[in-house]
């Protein structure tokens, strides 16, 4: 392991997302952003598919073998929605982390700048404004009728003053191999953006970065019923849905797995944390998953990056 710096401090964002709003919700996440720098931050996090939203709870017309009009006009309305990397909206983001001289790790359904799939993806901002694009290697359940697998990105990382620093979305942290493939390239920093406010999540991230050795940032966002725009044609789905859809549950753990900050629930909010980056290393003298506590010789991962 490199020399890391000492100190990261983090801004971790839970907030509403503006659903089927590109424009809308890039005005907001720029407005956070530069809200979170007056802080004088190291690293901004932001949810999973912060733009354009998660739509939890819908189906898009989609049964077994069948669909309908309306669920298509509805994809539709969401894919006009969604971002193609480098372009406009985009390059906004890139310019918030010029400016701002941050880090910035954003969820955002990506539209692929060729094909017509969308992508569920992360992407993490450099303080100059270069950035790397990660896609949910498979998308969850009914998600897969809406995103589809990523097809490159699979597990790349950005070199940090505090060591390197990737992401994983939401379920795909319950894909032990995935999580090797980040240990493998020495991750000092999980980023999680994700829509899991049940309670077993939180287990699962304690375990993550004790298995790890990592900090872990756990960024979920806050979703209303009344998030989700009036005139959506899937008006049943939704109305069956509780008032408060997802609760958020931000949170930062330590190497020892133990919360730096604790959970916070239904509310829109900043977290901000320091991440003292000692730990990342002093915590590896008793278990170091892909150094002295693994048996390369018995055990092997081969990963199909290409």
């Amino acid at each position: 392991m490199k020399n890391l710096s000492a100190n990261c401090k983090v801004a971790l964002i839970q907030a509403e997302p503006i659903m089927f709003d590109k424009e809308a919700g890039l005005k907001k996440t720029l407005k956070l952003i530069f809200e979170a720098e007056e802080q004088d931050v190291d690293l901004i996090v932001f949810p999973e598919l912060f733009i354009p939203g998660y739509p939890i709870g819908m189906n898009f017309g989609f049964s077994m073998g069948k669909r309908t009009e309306d669920g298509r006009c509805d994809w539709k309305r969401y894919y006009d929605a969604s971002i193609v990397a480098g372009e406009e909206e985009f390059m906004q983001l890139s310019a918030a982390a010029r400016e701002t001289g941050t880090y910035i790790s954003i969820g955002f359904s990506e539209r692929d700048a060729v094909n017509g799939t969308l992508y569920n993806s992360n992407v993490i901002f450099e303080p100059d404004g270069t950035y790397q694009v990660h896609r949910k290697l498979k998308p969850t359940g009914t998600e897969r009728v809406v995103w589809g697998d990523a097809n490159r990105d699979y597990f790349p990382v950005t070199e940090t003053p505090w060591g390197p620093m990737g992401s994983l979305i939401c379920w795909e942290s319950y894909m032990p191999l995935a999580r090797v493939a980040l240990y493998q390239k020495g991750i000092t920093i999980y980023i999680s953006p994700n829509t899991n406010d049940n309670p077993e999540w939180q287990a699962t991230i304690q375990h993550i970065a004790i298995e790890g050795k990592c900090y872990f940032i756990n960024a979920d966002m806050i979703v209303r019923k009344s998030s989700y725009p009036e005139d959506l044609k899937e008006k049943a789905a939704i109305s069956r849905l509780p008032e408060m859809v997802c609760r958020g549950g931000s949170c930062i753990i330590d190497p020892y797995g133990h919360y730096l900050t604790q959970p916070v629930w239904d509310e829109e909010t900043i977290i901000y944390a320091e991440l003292d980056m000692h730990l990342a290393a002093a915590c590896k003298m008793e278990h170091d998953a892909v150094g002295h506590y693994a048996r390369p010789d018995v055990l092997e991962l081969k990963i199909n990056d290409k």
